[in-house]
């Protein structure tokens, strides 16, 4: 061996030991970051424990914890364990709860605004065309808006998780034409509230877990709450055996996770970061989980004897006749319409575009399953 070759190999040797003592460094120093005191906070649903509602929040915050790797923690309470289902918005902003999940409609009261984010008006798209507009359409800076510049709350918001066309409802009996929901107790929540007043009505709004003790003590003659799952679960089956399915009182609805903005603004940047992506694969997986939650349990529902109906086309007429008079009378506030018409720009754009595009799927499941 020459000595330039011995020389060389002494360089190399020197020099792999240089290279292995910084990697060694940066090994033991990345567990320092990961193993950061962990950030803990206290997050309620609006939901009853057993409704898959509080599931999907319980997805939501098993997403978080387990993408964090213990430097964030979300301990999930039901409904009710700090605050009633329906003052969750203030005890966020206030920083009685760090956080929770819910719908922007349960915060109606505060603004009729805030229903437009979960239980606006029939336009013609669905609930995830809803949420393409509140990323893609202008809907998040008007979202935006409302909490922080007209209601002034500390809170950061995140519209997530499509909810399918919900039902009509449950009743003792057929919904055959708009007189039969003349003067009958109903029970909805937010501006579908102001659109069933408008066909006669008598509206009480109730949190979930309160729906069915009402319809069982006479208290209500009807109700609808959101989908064959939830029913199931709530008990409606127990206390009415007539299902109306097909509705436009609430025709695009999605949930809401919200934060305290100071404990939110207060994480580091890559935290938030995590949470909003938690977020949104939460919003596919929950998606996902409804179509075979929600169709098994509808089986069960007609199993038990409840008797399924399709709600008449006059009374889906008859809901969008009274949803132009609502969205008339709200339209005096500037920013009701201006996310009104926000929304209708983009339904124009997006629905038009799916109506012309996409061939009917009845036209395949009947070729498949009704030859």
């Amino acid at each position: 061996m020459t000595e330039t070759s011995n020389v060389n190999r002494r360089k190399f040797l020197k020099g792999g030991a240089v290279a292995a003592s910084v990697a060694t460094a940066g090994v033991v120093a990345m567990p320092n970051v990961s193993r950061a005191q962990t950030v803990k906070m206290k997050f309620q649903s609006t939901w009853p424990q057993k409704d898959i509602f509080h599931e999907y929040a319980s997805d939501f915050t098993k997403k978080v914890n387990e993408m964090a790797g213990g430097r964030l923690e979300l301990e999930l309470l039901a409904a009710g364990a700090v605050v009633p289902a329906f003052q969750l918005i203030d005890a966020v902003s206030t920083g009685v709860l760090d956080g929770g999940h819910g719908v922007s409609a349960y915060w109606f009261g505060k603004n009729k605004a805030f229903s437009l984010f979960g239980t606006g008006p029939a336009l013609g798209m669905n609930s995830n065309q809803l949420l393409g507009w509140m990323k893609y359409g202008g809907g998040r800076a008007l979202y935006d808006e409302l909490i922080n510049d007209v209601l002034k709350l500390n809170v950061v918001g995140f519209p997530y998780g499509p909810m399918g066309q919900q039902p009509l409802g449950w009743f003792k009996k057929e919904i055959t034409s708009p007189d039969d929901l003349k003067n009958i107790k109903y029970r909805t929540v937010g501006l579908s509230a102001d659109m069933f007043k408008g066909l006669g009505t008598n509206v009480t709004i109730l949190p979930g877990g309160e729906i069915v003790p009402a319809i069982e003590k006479g208290l209500i003659d009807g109700a609808e709450f959101n989908n064959p799952s939830s029913d199931k679960l709530l008990g409606f089956t127990d206390v009415a055996k007539t299902y109306m399915v097909n509705s436009f009182h609430q025709p695009n609805e999605c949930f809401e996770i919200l934060f305290n903005r100071a404990k939110f603004d207060g994480l580091p940047k890559e935290l938030q970061s995590l949470v909003r992506a938690a977020v949104e694969a939460a919003s596919c997986d929950l998606e996902w989980k409804a179509m075979d939650r929600y169709s098994t349990d509808m089986v069960a529902i007609k199993a038990a004897g409840v008797k399924v109906v399709r709600t008449p086309e006059s009374v889906l007429k008859a809901q969008l006749a009274s949803w132009d008079k609502v969205v008339e009378a709200q339209s005096a506030d500037p920013l009701f319409k201006k996310i009104v018409d926000s929304q209708k720009a983009w339904a124009k754009r997006v629905v038009g575009f799916d109506l012309e595009y996409t061939a009917s799927p009845k036209i395949a499941f009947d070729h498949v399953f009704k030859a």
